[in-house]
């Protein structure tokens, strides 16, 4: 049965960062990806990172600000975000599929609960 759990959220000041883990277990195979989502009540999930083995994904709002890495032989993924502004505010949610070569942001079947981010101005 596959797991996935989040933490590391909470509130900061614009400019800060954050840093969100994801611990993802039960996997039959040894080739997941494991990806980050967020998303505000009312809008659409929007995937903001993603990561295969050996390749990486991320979309146009947070590249070069956020820094997704994985420890593979743990099945853990981090997202380290920084400059952090008030639109970044949202559940942050981690989510996993199995038989994956490459970092995309469809297909995934598995979901943590999420946890928040909070950005003052």
């Amino acid at each position: 049965q596959v797991k996935i759990v989040e933490s590391g959220g909470g509130s900061v000041e614009a400019g800060g960062s954050l840093r969100l883990t994801c611990q993802a277990s039960g996997f039959y195979s040894n080739r997941v990806c494991l990806g980050w989502f967020r998303q505000v009540p009312g809008k659409e999930r929007e995937g903001i990172a993603t990561t295969a083995t050996a390749d990486v994904a991320y979309a146009d709002s947070v590249r070069g600000r956020f820094i997704i890495s994985r420890d593979t032989a743990k099945n853990m993924v981090f997202l380290q975000m920084n400059n952090l502004q008030p639109e970044d505010s949202a559940m942050y949610y981690c989510a996993a599929k199995e038989f994956c070569a490459s970092a995309v942001f469809y297909g995934y079947p598995y979901w943590g609960r999420g946890t928040q981010v909070t950005v003052s101005s």
